[in-house]
Order: C-alpha cells, then sequence, then structure tokens
C-alpha cells in the first residue's frame, strides 16, 4: 500500500510539473537587441578566443557514377585540409540527391582512416579493415575513389594503404596487385 501511494503521489508531482513552464509564451517572434545576450555568435570571429577563425574550403572526393565509373564531387571541409578530413567525406559516400541521380561509393560505410599522412607526396593511408574483402570490381573502385581523393589533397605520387599499420597490397583495374597505387593506374577508371 506504501507503494502504490508513493507512486500516485510520483505521478501527481509529475503532472503538475508538466503543466508548469519556466519560459512564458507569446504568438509572435519577438526580436532579441543586440546589446542582451547574442555574445559576439554574428561576429567574424570564435566567441571566446583570441580573434579564432574557422576557414573552410571545397575539396574534390570521388563517387562511382551509375556506369560504373568515378566522378569528382565538392565537399566543404576546414581549411587548411588535411588528408583524413577529406578521406573521411569520401567514405560518408553521396548524398541523398547524389543517391537518386544513380551516384554511390564502393568504399564501406562502416570504414574508418585511422590515420592519413603524406609524405614526399605519398599518402599513407591505415584503416580499419581490408579492401580485399570487398567483391574485385568493387576493390579496384574503392582504390580508385582514395587514389583520386587523396591526389587533390596533396598525394600527387599515389598511395599505400595499410590495416592497422601492415601494408596491404592494392588492385588495380589491370588486375595487377601494387604497394603504392597512383593516379595513372586509375586512369582508366575516370569518366570518358
Amino acid at each position: 500500500m506504501k507503494r502504490v501511494r508513493t507512486l500516485l503521489w510520483l505521478v501527481l508531482g509529475a503532472v503538475v510539473l508538466s503543466s508548469c513552464t519556466l519560459i512564458p509564451t507569446s504568438a509572435k517572434p519577438v526580436a532579441i537587441p543586440a546589446s542582451q545576450g547574442l555574445s559576439g555568435l554574428l561576429g567574424r570571429t570564435i566567441p571566446g578566443t583570441n580573434k579564432g577563425r574557422v576557414r573552410f574550403i571545397t575539396q574534390p572526393v570521388y563517387l562511382v557514377d551509375a556506369t560504373g565509373h568515378l566522378s569528382p564531387f565538392s565537399r566543404i571541409v576546414t581549411a587548411p585540409a588535411s588528408l583524413t578530413s577529406v578521406l573521411d567525406q569520401a567514405i560518408v559516400g553521396p548524398t541523398k540527391i547524389e543517391k537518386s541521380a544513380g551516384y554511390a561509393s564502393d568504399l564501406p560505410s562502416n570504414l574508418l582512416v585511422l590515420q592519413a599522412t603524406v609524405k614526399g607526396k605519398v599518402a599513407y593511408i591505415d584503416i580499419s579493415e581490408s579492401l580485399a574483402k570487398l567483391p574485385r570490381s568493387k576493390e579496384v573502385l574503392a582504390v580508385g575513389q582514395l587514389v583520386f581523393t587523396a591526389y587533390y589533397a596533396g598525394a600527387t605520387n599515389g598511395i599505400e594503404i595499410s590495416v592497422g599499420a601492415t601494408a596491404q597490397l592494392s588492385l588495380l583495374p589491370d588486375h595487377r596487385f601494387v604497394s603504392i597505387a597512383t593516379a595513372k593506374d586509375c586512369e582508366i577508371l575516370l569518366q570518358p
């Protein structure tokens, strides 16, 4: 009986509190003067920093079109663009509009870029799982997506893919396996 009484008081308290509000309502939007608490949110710098700014740039990422070729699409990333952030955008894949137009990504959606650096214009990309698990045609396109996306992020001499810091061979369109895949190796994958 004591439990039922306690439960009834809790329900009654919840009903009373849910009918209250701390914010008065208004039928129309009310303009807030800039002098009252915008805290610099409309300013050109980040509030609370010493004139800190965030700048954005567009960077190409490559997706697979309906004919099985690679096509570039622009994505917005913070400047200066890091290879990891650009590759992450490629993994996210096409937007809803791009999907409806027949574009896709052959990179697994659960793929993670563990580390990506460019040294000597070669990208060293450490990913969470092997692309060799994909069907051969998808593996070739996935490697191509990484090659061209990395190319425009500064890796003009190719990419080396590793899984858990173990270097992997990349499958090329001509069915060769190489340790460093270049844009020239994958040119055939581009839209004619």
